[in-house]
């Protein structure tokens, strides 16, 4: 086992195995069952959308409005008449609406006599598309099968018996009073049980009661609703007497239950979970005082406007419900905590309506999607190196399940949220702790041991990868930085060895943070000297110009430092820098028990040499053509000449580079030398030092005026141009 967590990839599998088993224990103990029920609740509310349009199914609700005008304006205390709920099916008949859904119980006579019963019966025959509402339980309801004044056909679907043998199973009813009873179109069973958490989000499509398939009161409202016209009934895909629900048959299936051409998917327990796609209160409501007044002036003739008109009922499905506080009708849903009872049955029939569903995948399905996002998050954060990468993958790990999940849900699945966040944040945080404690003492000491001498992105390779840290190297092409300061070891002399280190690390510390913040590596400290280099260990695109921006900028740092060095060694300070863009090798170099990441090649001799140049010409910044050739907007170049520098026989063009500002303010000055530079070329040393000479203030030019006189004096045999260098 050992072996297995020295490896990283060996970790990641251990620790991505250890997730997923957490993920099926979590998963079958149940132990995030009610969490889990409370996420789908919040993915329910964050993915309900504003509705837009009419909606297809509306409510008429007696609210506390309509308890108020009762009272107020007829004198009328609660229990109402059923005459009231006669106005109610009057008007929806004068809307000509799809469908009228009572989700009240009329199972007792009224209180006001059973005159009033017949009144609302009639009501409801002459509408001809109502539903009435049956209680089917388990323990609340009377020990009785239908009774002879219900058309049974109308109360039952066509089932087979096996079928009907794996749906919720109910031995007690209370069914609406006679006269209702034989004048509905059709009866829904109202009766939903709450999930162990009291939040209703499912109900049994149809029930078996005593050998008989009973649908929902949605279901049945759609039967009706749909079976109306022969459009409804080519839609649905129904071809049966749509005046008796028991022409019509459901197949069902392994997850799934079938009318027509509707599939409806089902959970693991036979129940159509609810698909709320809109906030409950957001659905078009009408107060049953508004519709009752509306029927009343309509009815009667009166020139009073109704409160309501028709039209805004015509053709649509119109559920009539409770929530008025006092009425006891309230359930808390997942988009809304005291919802009206008949809101449930409004949005499962807007399912049906829509064939837009919430399905729950297999078991197996469930079991292999938490566990391979929990194998993902702790494999992913064993195998990542670097803090930040840790940080992202400790987030992702609960961040992936909401994001899928949530996506699941848009979609129409229910997939599980809690168990693989949790699951997975364990693993992830396990892994990062073993990576920890398996690699930190490694990274402490790579830091540790090479923070003073190698940039930090070459550290942060190491870290990344330690293998790195063994002798070998590649080819690169790289932009070479070498630096001194003029005068040093004089300088040296004059100060003791506390005011010499001081000095030094002020130095150098400013402009290797210019350095290394331009992407470039310190090579090494030589004293005084800094050598450095451009894109490697990591690519640095367009390395010359960064580096000798990097370059200018260390002078110009190096000028405002300049009057605090004077005051505290008595001279100014220079810096002489040369550069060079070539191929070299880089990489770990030395003994198999001590190493560098360094450089070596003819491209890095050049660089050396062309720093000593600078003595030869009076200048503090020299790069080869290479690198000028390579120089874009900002910087500008003055050619200082064609050079042999000792150990190379091959001649170079040299080039003093400075901010294109600077050039532009000094342009007639660098075109004078220019012009006396091609004379020089030309063999022309006289009027070559006639115009260096010109130039008074030039160190390049005064040099070239010296070297003019020279040559004037003594004329070379043949001439090329070149100025060979007789010194480092």
């Amino acid at each position: 086992m050992s072996g297995l967590f020295r490896s990283r990839l060996g970790r990641a599998l251990a620790t991505g195995g250890g997730s997923g088993v957490i993920a099926i224990l979590l998963l079958l103990g149940g132990v995030f069952d009610g969490a889990e029920r409370s996420s789908y609740d919040m993915r329910a509310r964050a993915f309900t959308t504003a509705r837009d349009g009419e909606d297809e199914v509306v409510l008429i609700l007696v609210d506390e409005q309509s308890l108020e005008w009762a009272l107020e304006a007829q004198g009328q205390s609660w229990p109402w008449p059923r005459a009231y709920y006669a106005a109610i099916a009057d008007f929806a008949a004068r809307a000509n609406v799809a469908s009228l859904t009572f989700d009240v119980i009329y199972s007792d006579d009224s209180f006001y006599g059973v005159g009033d019963d017949q009144v609302f019966a009639d009501a409801v025959e002459r509408q001809g598309r109502t539903v009435a509402a049956v209680f089917y339980g388990r323990e609340t309801g009377r020990e009785e099968p239908f009774p002879d004044y219900l058309p049974r056909e109308r109360a039952t679907v066509s089932m087979d018996s096996a079928d009907l043998d794996r749906m919720r199973s109910v031995e007690r009813a209370l069914f609406p009073v006679p006269e209702l009873s034989a004048a509905a179109a059709a009866f829904g069973n109202v009766s939903i049980a709450p999930d162990p958490d009291g939040i209703y989000r499912r109900s049994p499509l149809v029930s078996s009661f005593r050998g008989d398939a009973v649908p929902s009161l949605a279901l049945a409202a759609w039967f009706v609703g749909v079976s109306e016209t022969e459009e409804g009934v080519a839609a649905a895909g129904l071809t049966n007497d749509a005046a008796a629900l028991s022409a019509h048959t459901l197949r069902l299936s392994e997850r799934s239950a079938s009318v027509g051409d509707l599939t409806i998917p089902l959970d693991r327990s036979a129940n159509m979970i609810v698909r709320f796609e809109a906030g409950a209160r957001e659905r078009e409501r009408f107060s049953a005082a508004g519709i009752i007044q509306s029927e009343i002036r309509l009815a009667s003739g009166s020139e009073e406007s109704p409160v309501v008109h028709p039209e805004e009922l015509e053709g649509r499905h119109v559920m009539v419900g409770f929530s008025a506080a006092g009425l006891y009708d309230l359930r808390p849903m997942p988009v809304d905590g005291a919802a009206a009872g008949v809101e449930f049955h409004a949005a499962m029939l807007e399912n049906l309506l829509s064939g837009r569903f919430m399905r729950q995948a297999s078991p197996v399905v469930d079991l292999l999607y938490v566990v391979v996002l929990a194998f993902i998050a702790g494999f992913a954060t064993a195998m990542v190196r670097s803090l930040s990468a840790t940080v992202v993958a400790l987030v992702g790990a609960p961040l992936l399940p909401v994001i899928l999940s949530s996506a699941a849900y848009a979609g129409g699945y229910w997939m599980p949220l809690v168990v693989p966040a949790a699951a997975g944040t364990i693993g992830a945080v396990s892994a990062a702790v073993l990576n920890y404690m398996t690699e930190g003492r490694e990274r402490r000491f790579i830091k540790g041991a090479f923070s003073q001498y190698l940039s930090p992105a070459v550290i942060e390779k190491l870290l990344e990868d330690p293998s790195r840290l063994q002798l070998g190297g590649e080819r690169r092409e790289l932009t070479i930085f070498f630096s001194d300061l003029q005068g040093f070891t004089s300088l040296s002399e004059g100060l003791t060895p506390d005011e010499l280190i001081a000095l030094l690390n002020d130095y150098l510390s400013d402009m290797t943070d210019i350095v290394t913040d331009s992407g470039g590596t310190v090579d090494k400290f030589e004293g005084d000297a800094i050598i450095a280099f451009w894109n490697a260990p990591l690519d640095v695109p367009n390395h010359p110009q960064v580096a000798v921006s990097a370059a200018l900028e260390c002078q110009r740092r190096l000028d405002e430092l300049r009057p605090a060095f004077r005051e505290r060694v008595g001279r100014d300070l220079h810096m002489r820098i040369g550069m060079n863009t070539g191929e070299a090798v880089v990489g770990n170099m030395g003994s198999r028990s001590r190493f560098d990441y360094t450089m070596l090649g003819d491209a890095v001799n050049l660089a050396a040499r062309l720093e000593g140049v600078n003595k030869q010409f009076g200048t503090y910044t020299m790069i080869s053509e290479s690198t000028a050739s390579a120089l874009s907007d900002g910087i500008a170049c003055r050619e200082l000449g064609r050079i042999a520098v000792v150990g190379r026989s091959e001649p170079v063009r040299v080039y003093e580079p400075m901010p294109a500002d600077v050039y532009h303010a000094g342009r007639r000055r660098f075109q004078t030398f220019s012009e006396a530079l091609a004379r020089y070329y030309d063999g022309d040393f006289e009027g070559a030092r006639a115009d260096f000479l010109a130039l008074a203030d030039d160190p390049p030019a005064q040099k070239y005026a010296e070297k003019c006189r020279a040559l004037a004096a003594d004329p070379p045999e043949s001439w090329n141009g070149v100025w060979v260098m007789e010194s480092k």
